[in-house]
This record gives structure tokens, C-alpha cells and sequence, in this order.
């Protein structure tokens, strides 16, 4: 459904992104940029994801994503989809264990759509 739709937008954002190769917010990130998308990294833990910089928040990025990867708890999910709705963000993937019925409801009120899925096992089209 969404799917499609969302792997035909080139420009990702992935919050939780990581450092760590074995975290699945690396191997997203890595998966969607060794595919030809345009990635950024958000995680305010962090300055850099490998060599690439890596920012604090959505409003940071030098453009406004298409897409936003969640790989982050819902606690920390929820201010996110607010930022994203305020930057006009039409669509968030949830990675498994990143949503409840509470975000994926405040996503809706907020004209967001949405998938829950993995990015790993799902077709991303070149």
C-alpha cells in the first residue's frame, strides 16, 4: 500500500540512527543509502554515522526528507512525528517495536502516513 509510495521518494531521514553496525538503526541507514537513496542520519547522540554527518533533530537537516525511518522508542517517537508534521513530512515508517496505537493515532491526526514494517525485509525499489 504506503510501501510503494514511500520507497518512490528518494530523500530519508532515519531517527535513531547509529554507530554501531550490529543496531539495526546502522543497518537501515546503510541499506537505504547503499540503494540509492538520500539519507541522513538523526540521532543527537551522535556527530557523525561513519563518515557522514549526523544531526540532532528534523528541523537540522539541510532539506526536508520525504520519508522518515522511525528506529527510536515511542517516547522518544512522538516529538518526532510532531516535528515532522510541523515540517510538513507526509510519511513515517515505523521499524518494528517503534510504534503503538497512541503514535500511529497522532501520526493519522497529523495527515502523516504511515507503514510498520522493516526496511530490511521489505522491496526497495532502485
Amino acid at each position: 500500500m504506503f510501501e510503494d509510495v514511500m520507497f518512490d521518494k528518494k530523500v530519508w531521514a532515519v531517527v535513531g540512527a547509529t554507530q554501531d553496525p550490529e543496531k539495526y538503526g546502522n543497518k537501515l541507514y546503510h541499506h537505504l543509502k547503499n540503494n540509492g537513496y538520500t539519507v541522513y542520519a538523526v540521532n543527537p547522540k551522535y556527530d557523525l554515522i561513519d563518515d557522514d554527518k549526523c544531526y540532532s533533530n528534523l528541523s537540522a537537516l539541510p532539506e526536508v526528507p520525504e520519508v522518515v525511518n522511525m528506529v527510536v522508542s515511542t517516547k522518544i517517537g512522538t516529538p518526532i512525528i510532531k516535528e515532522a508534521a510541523k515540517l510538513g513530512i507526509k510519511y513515517a515508517w515505523f521499524q518494528p517495536g517503534s510504534y503503538d496505537d497512541e503514535i500511529l493515532m497522532l501520526a493519522e491526526e497529523l495527515g502523516i502516513d504511515t507503514v510498520q514494517a522493516c526496511v530490511l525485509l521489505s522491496s526497495v525499489k532502485k
